[in-house]
């Protein structure tokens, strides 16, 4: 849901950016953007796109010096327009054509099985996606699970069916899909009506007979998508003529279809089981061992990074909707009365996030801006806990690099939440798809404990002892022993561990249906039936040290495939003097590759430094690539900004002389001239000590070396050096010697 994809509204855009409250724009003039409406943001966001694809179309075409300037002006009305709204205009451009070959030219995202046709849904992540994935992973066990003291664990993907109808995946895990009725072709059907939403606004005749009313109107319908039910989403798309994309063919009902992927576990074919579609199972069965393991104290968290699999019925966009995934995902187990409160929740108070309520989705559209205390104390979020978590989740987004601009929180719809949750809020980044949820917070109460421990009878409570006893009022049960041993024989164990099981409400029900109808069955086990013969249940008054509970469950789950591919949008970059150099600007703790590592030309005395080098940024554990192919320094440089390698150390002439080198900047593309000694330390401050850590400034960290420039050093930074000359090319600078070494 969420606002729509840019690039599916650019005819919506340029009928909504170019449009005044006249219903035309004066020549000359810049188009004017509504700041306060959110479907115009969407339409101008995606305008600026298509112009800037249009200037860059024009220039290639070699046009006219008149007609470029033309576009050129109106690019920078469009972006003058969006800019008041508080978002960057060139955070929001992307070269999808050229970021897309990026990807498998460079081996981040490729299909997998390619060779042999492919399969929807499922992609390979090559080396320098691979390595950028597993530094996104460390950096969130490190922002997570090692500074909350979590106790992480490795569950089995392979999940026996009874698990799986026990929480409810068996008979609710599913997408309503439609048929194409005479092909067969299955599609998702709230994605169906999105699209056709995103069609009706695209059309610019159909625009301009929309008042900025009606067309909110098709966004909230929109937003609602995956929250109709079966009846409503059927009425919804045959409001707006819903056809089979392929074919223009008529479509069935909805209908529900399950997403888990299927199988029998063990040679005899009996026992069915699940790949598993998230990995939380794993830690709400393990609940008590947990407990027992942190020595009986609550609050804990668990934490679990693993695959998850769901059959997709219409997997595309590349990562963000796949049939295999990996997920991190966290379970903070806390006294249902203790989670309005958080004891460090005073150390994100202050941090604004941009919340995308309820009341907002269906009323105005528009997002609200509060810190994380403002949020909670308005009631806009539930509680401290999950207030925490979602700040929490907020900061290490900008941790890895995802642009704060482009992220919001947005509040699950009263029809999207189950009935025991108390509040979800999803994470949500802004790509070139749109608003993609890429994280989901929710307070699920009690409920995942409660109804593992109803299947199996194992007692999931913790214990919590009291500042001082106090007394309450409570319901004991006295068994008639001899009764029941000659009723139940050797099953009689059983029926007292059912009764020792039952908590008050529990032993509540069974003394109104002793007294009501005189047995009492489904409340212990539909197979085995007392009597008030056998069983006595009355209120007694109890003094209590301990206190007996059912921990609630704050739950943030993380899609780390969705957040690696906005993390590669928001990323990528084309250098301004030259769009054809493609820069991949990926903070330096989670870089794939931290330096690269070249000679200036092929030379055998340069052979023995460089493999001394390497084998220093080896055993320090820096990730360095070493290029000495004997192309240019920038071209060799251009190749590594490609892959987003943040540093370049280039050995030359001046090397053999001090023992220093040339260490080059990606973004600024600034150099410094360092002793070799220097190296690992001054690369260990850029990148960070481990994926979490923010690396330290390159100002700050370079500050003691003397600068490299088209001119040389300063002449306070001038160090006794041999003769060399310093080129600066469009590419980088790079120094060679003085005087021609054939002279």
């Amino acid at each position: 849901a969420g606002l729509p994809p840019a690039s599916a509204t650019a005819a919506t855009a340029t009928a909504a950016a170019t449009t005044t409250a006249t219903g035309s724009r004066p020549e000359g003039k810049a188009p004017a953007v509504d700041a306060s409406s959110s479907w115009t943001f969407e339409g101008a966001s995606a305008a600026v796109t298509r112009q800037a694809a249009k200037v860059r179309e024009l220039k290639k075409a070699n046009a006219s010096a008149s007609e470029i300037a033309s576009a050129v002006l109106e690019l920078e009305g469009l972006r003058s327009s969006l800019a008041s709204t508080g978002v960057s205009a060139a955070a929001l451009e992307l070269n999808k054509k050229v970021f897309d070959d990026t990807m498998i030219r460079k081996m981040f995202v490729v299909p997998s099985f390619e060779i042999h046709g492919g399969v929807s849904g499922l992609f390979d992540l090559g080396p320098p996606g691979s390595a950028l994935k597993a530094n996104v992973v460390e950096a969130w066990r490190r922002h997570f699970v090692l500074e909350e003291k979590m106790l992480e664990m490795e569950c089995t993907c392979l999940t026996p069916e009874a698990v799986l109808k026990t929480s409810g995946h068996v008979d609710r895990f599913t997408d309503l899909m439609v048929k194409d009725l005479e092909t067969g072709d299955c599609y998702r059907a709230d994605k169906l009506l999105e699209d056709a939403i995103d069609d009706l606004l695209a059309n610019d005749q159909a625009i301009n007979k929309l008042t900025p009313e009606q067309v909110e109107g098709h966004r909230r319908v929109q937003r609602q998508a995956d929250a109709f039910t079966p009846a409503e989403l059927d009425a919804e798309l045959r409001k707006y003529g819903v056809k089979a994309p392929a074919t223009g063919n008529a479509v069935s009902p909805c209908f529900p279809f399950n997403l888990m992927f299927g199988t029998k576990i063990g040679p005899s074919g009996a026992l069915t089981g699940y790949l598993r579609p998230e990995t939380a199972q794993g830690l709400f069965v393990n609940f008590k061992r947990l407990l027992d393991y942190n020595n009986g104290r609550v609050p804990f968290a668990a934490a679990q990074i693993g695959l998850g699999f769901r059959n997709e019925i219409s997997p595309k966009n590349g990562l963000l909707r796949v049939r295999e995934f990996t997920m991190a995902e966290i379970e903070h187990f806390v006294q249902p009365s203790e989670k309005k409160h958080h004891p460090k929740f005073a150390d994100v108070a202050d941090v604004a996030l941009v919340l995308f309520d309820r009341e907002s989705q269906l009323g105005s559209g528009s997002a609200r801006n509060l810190t994380a205390r403002e949020a909670v104390r308005e009631g806009v979020v539930d509680n401290e806990t999950l207030c925490y978590f979602m700040t929490r989740t907020y900061l290490f987004c900008l941790t890895i690099g995802v642009h704060g601009d482009k992220i919001r929180f947005r509040q699950h719809l009263k029809t999207e939440m189950a009935h025991y949750a108390a509040d979800c809020w999803d994470l949500e980044i802004l790509t070139a798809y749109g608003w993609i949820e890429c994280a989901g917070h929710a307070d699920r109460a009690c409920y995942d404990l409660q109804v593992h421990a109803k299947a199996t009878n194992v007692v999931m409570e913790a214990h919590k002892m009291l500042d001082a006893p106090k007394t309450v009022e409570a319901f004991e049960v006295v068994p008639n022993r001899k009764l029941v041993g000659t009723t139940f024989k050797k099953d009689q164990s059983q029926v007292y561990a059912l009764l020792e099981a039952l908590d008050d409400a529990g032993l509540k029900r069974l003394q109104e249906d002793l007294e009501a109808k005189g047995v009492g069955k489904a409340v212990l086990s539909p197979s085995i039936t007392v009597t008030k013969d056998m069983v006595s249940v009355k209120r007694v008054a109890k003094q209590i040290t301990v206190e007996k509970f059912v921990p609630s469950v704050i739950e943030p789950s993380f899609g780390i495939g969705r957040i690696l591919h906005a993390l590669l949008e928001h990323s990528f970059a084309q250098r301004e003097e030259d769009e054809q150099r493609v820069v991949m600007r990926f903070k330096a703790n989670v870089a794939p590759i931290k330096c690269l590592l070249c000679n200036l030309q092929s030379n055998a005395a340069f052979v023995p430094i460089v493999a001394n080098i390497e084998s220093l940024l080896t055993k320090a554990a820096i990730a360095a690539k070493t290029d000495t192919s004997g192309q240019s320094v920038g071209r060799r440089y251009a190749r590594a900004d490609e892959i987003g390698i943040p540093f370049g150390v280039t050995v030359d002439f001046t090397t053999l002389d001090d023992h220093t080198v040339t260490l080059r900047d990606r973004d600024s593309m600034g150099q410094v001239r360092l002793p070799i000694a220097d190296l690992v330390d001054t690369l260990r401050q850029l990148c960070g000590a481990h994926p979490g850590e923010v690396p330290t400034p390159w100002h700050q960290a370079t500050a003691p070396f003397p600068k490299v420039t088209g001119s040389g050093p300063s002449e306070e930074q001038k160090q006794p050096t041999s003769n060399v000359v310093i080129e600066r090319t469009p590419r980088a600078s790079f120094s060679r010697p003085a005087v021609s070494l054939l002279n």
